[in-house]
Formats: structure tokens, C-alpha cells, sequence
């Protein structure tokens, strides 16, 4: 089977070399035909996700994730449409310099090549990733879950109907069987992938770093908190918790933890009470439980417990810690934080500004949920991912964060002494 995946790869590979001879308005136009036929083709790909949904038990959490809507497959297109509308990063030239020897030095944006991307039960992925993918000028080899098998099929045979229709090798897309063989070849594939990115709990990630021999960008997994400091707006932070926390609560961005100040737990009954209405379980550490207990229903009351505050949890639930000061909360972030989204709700500007300097995430927030860690509403059309890690791409990663450079010299004879 290993050279069955072989042959895919080098199919994938050889295609990827065709891509950057389109020109940037090729590309976007071919987007938008992917576009259009999303929406011609809505009750074809609704039946194929209704597959899915069928195999799954509705109140898993990850439901919400896999569920296709007519609406979603509507913000679907847009989105694409929208990444087809931004500039291309490829051909940029980040620096130019000409050394006293003549020599003209250029760095110059180009694609990765060929990536790999392993996902779980979020046809949207398929969609947000070939279109990026395909804008930057790279091809990828997608492995989703079984949970989406047959949403993830219908869609990538959309998109290769299109791309042959249009004369471009389908090949410049391809999606592995859902199984244990295919992740393990793909996390193989040296010489054929450039890079590969998990996206999926933390469980997958460990997994893809540990085992891949490819290189790998980190992203996903989110233990997401929110501080409500001592001078923190009690109506904002109601605002902000309640959005973080039960806006999606599936996604890597949702709030896992409410850190508190031991001065405002008198207001953690009203900062909380949003959440009752939605059945959200709060896991409170003893001080934090002496307060809800009376004021938030007792059968979605838990004293937390060792994991709790390190759990990513995606459905309704959260933990609460009291914290004496702004220390002791930034202590509990680098403690229990996974990098990826924190924030602070506050009046206090000192606070705010010592909270974004030391507190150690991608994206660091003041007096806005963390639901805003997104690639669309940073501005960057959709997202391959949120990458946790500090090398490479950090934070959502939109068309420039899926390029590498290339270094391009000119000369006129100069030969080194």
C-alpha cells in the first residue's frame, strides 16, 4: 500500500509544479467557479454531510462542527470568493539589497510546494484550505476523519470537476482514505510534502509532531482563558464571556477557563448567569464555588479537579480559578495556557498593557472575546490553521503564512575572491 500512497504523492507533487505558471487572475477566477458550483451544487454536498451527521449522536459536541447548512455552504462560497479578491504574496520581493560587489540580492515569496493537512470531522476545512492553498500557489494532500468521509469525498470531487473542466490537473488536490495507513504515509511522505499542519484536539497534534517525518507547523489545540481583573467592566465582561465561551463551542477559540479576581467574585453570579441559560457545566475551584452555589443551578456545579483547568474542554463547560492579583493570573496562563488565544477584560490600561507584554499566546486580547482568533476576521479571507508554535507562521495563518522565500541573485560576471 505504501507505493499505492507513493504514486499519489508523486502525482500531487508533479501537479504542484503546474500552479505557479497561472497567473494570479487565473486563479482567482477558477475560486470563483469552485464558488459557484458550492452553490449549484448544495443539495448534492448536503446529502453527502447528511451522511455523515447520521453516523454521529447529536449531542456529540463536534456535531455542530461537522453539520453542512444551506447557510454554511453559503458563507462557504463568500468566503472563497473573498480569498479569490486578495493579493497574492507570491512574487513579492521582501528585501532587495545590492552588495559592494554588485551583486543584486532579492528575497522573493514563492510557494511551499506541496501540504499536507490532517483534520477532523470539518468539511469546511477542505473548502478553506484548497482555496488558500490553491491562491498561494501550492497543492495539498488532504486527510481528513471518518466522522466526514463522505462530506470530505463529494467536496474534493467538486473541485477536481472544476479544475478539469478548466484544463488544470485535478491531481493539484487529493484526498487520502480515512484511515490509520494513510495518516502514517503522509506524515512519511519525505520528498513529496513540504510541510504538513494538523488541525484537530490535542491528541492529533501530539500525535503528528511525535511521528512525522516531515516538517510540521503546530496549530489548533486551545486552552483558552479570560480575565476578569479588579477593574474590569462587569456588563463587558458579561458580553465577553458569554461570546467566548457559547458563541461555537467546538472551536479551537471557545473559552475554556474563567480566571477571576478574588476582589470582583462578588459579581461572578452575573458574569455567569448568561451561561446557565445555555447549560454551560462550571468546574469552580472552592472559592469561586462558595459564591455559585445558590445562585447558579447545583446540576451544573462541579468543584474543580486536577485536570480541569488544562482541559480543552468543546462543548459547555468551563472552569473558574480566583486569583488574588494580576501575577497570580498570568502564573495560572503560562501554568495552564496552550499558547493560542487569552484575554483580559479590564479598565485598568497598566494592567492591560502588562497583560499583553507578558502573557505568552499567539493572540492576546483586551476587552474582546477570543472568538475573533480567526483568519477571516483578521482579515485574511479564511485560515490553514492557528499555529501555537514559535517558529515559522504564529496565529492564524492566511496566503503569506503558507510561503517560503527564495533567495534570487543577479550578477554581471563577479566571481568570488
Amino acid at each position: 500500500m505504501t507505493e499505492d500512497y507513493n504514486e499519489i504523492f508523486r502525482r500531487v507533487k508533479d501537479a504542484s509544479r503546474t500552479i505557479p505558471s497561472l497567473t494570479d487572475r487565473e486563479r482567482s477566477e477558477i475560486l470563483c467557479k469552485i464558488a459557484g458550483e458550492i452553490e449549484e451544487c448544495q443539495e448534492l454536498l448536503l446529502a453527502a454531510n447528511q451522511k455523515d451527521l447520521d453516523r454521529m449522536d447529536r449531542t456529540n459536541p463536534l456535531y455542530d462542527r461537522l453539520q453542512l447548512s444551506p447557510e454554511r455552504l453559503g458563507s462557504i462560497a463568500s468566503d472563497m470568493r473573498n480569498v479569490a479578491s486578495l493579493s497574492s504574496p507570491l512574487g513579492e520581493e521582501i528585501e532587495r539589497r545590492t552588495l559592494p560587489n554588485g551583486l543584486l540580492i532579492r528575497r522573493v515569496r514563492v510557494p511551499f510546494g506541496v501540504i499536507g493537512v490532517i483534520y477532523e470531522a470539518r468539511p469546511n476545512v477542505t473548502f478553506d484550505v484548497f482555496s488558500l492553498c490553491f491562491k498561494s500557489g501550492n497543492a495539498c494532500v488532504l486527510k481528513g476523519g471518518r466522522d466526514a468521509e463522505n462530506s470530505n469525498e463529494a467536496i474534493v470531487s467538486l473541485i477536481r470537476r472544476v479544475l478539469s473542466g478548466n484544463n488544470i490537473s485535478p491531481d493539484i488536490i487529493s484526498l487520502l482514505p480515512s484511515t490509520h495507513d494513510a495518516t502514517g504515509a503522509l506524515l512519511n511522505a519525505v520528498g513529496y510534502v513540504d510541510v504538513c499542519i494538523p488541525r484537530g484536539g490535542r491528541r492529533l497534534i501530539d500525535f503528528v509532531r511525535d511521528n512525522a517525518r516531515v516538517p510540521v507547523i503546530e496549530t489548533g489545540a486551545g486552552v483558552v482563558s479570560a480575565y476578569f481583573d479588579k477593574s474590569g467592566d462587569l456588563k463587558m465582561g458579561c458580553d465577553i464571556i458569554a461570546n467566548a465561551k457559547t458563541r461555537r463551542v467546538s472551536v479551537c477559540n471557545a473559552l475554556d477557563t474563567l480566571i477571576i479576581h478574588r476582589d470582583r467574585l462578588s459579581d461572578l453570579p452575573v458574569l455567569c448567569e448568561r451561561l446557565a441559560l445555555k447549560n454551560v457545566h462550571i468546574y469552580a475551584d472552592a472559592e469561586s464555588m462558595s459564591v455559585l452555589r445558590g445562585s447558579y443551578p447545583e446540576s451544573l456545579l462541579s468543584p474543580a479537579g486536577c485536570d480541569t483547568y488544562a482541559t480543552e474542554w468543546m462543548d459547555y463547560k468551563m472552569g473558574v480559578k480566583t486569583v488574588a492579583d494580576l501575577n497570580e493570573a498570568i502564573r495560572h496562563i503560562a501554568v495552564y495556557g496552550s499558547g493560542h488565544s487569552e484575554c483580559i477584560i479590564t479598565d485598568d490600561g497598566s494592567v492591560a498593557d502588562r497583560f499583553q507584554h507578558e502573557v505568552d499566546a499567539a493572540c492576546v486580547y483586551v476587552n474582546a472575546p477570543t472568538s475573533f482568533t480567526d483568519g477571516a476576521q483578521f482579515g485574511l479571507g479564511a485560515e490553514i490553521g492557528i499555529s501555537t508554535q514559535k517558529l515559522g507562521p504564529r496565529g492564524p495563518m492566511g496566503l503569506r503564512e503558507i510561503t517560503t522565500y527564495r533567495y534570487m541573485i543577479n550578477g554581471n560576471g563577479q566571481v568570488r575572491p
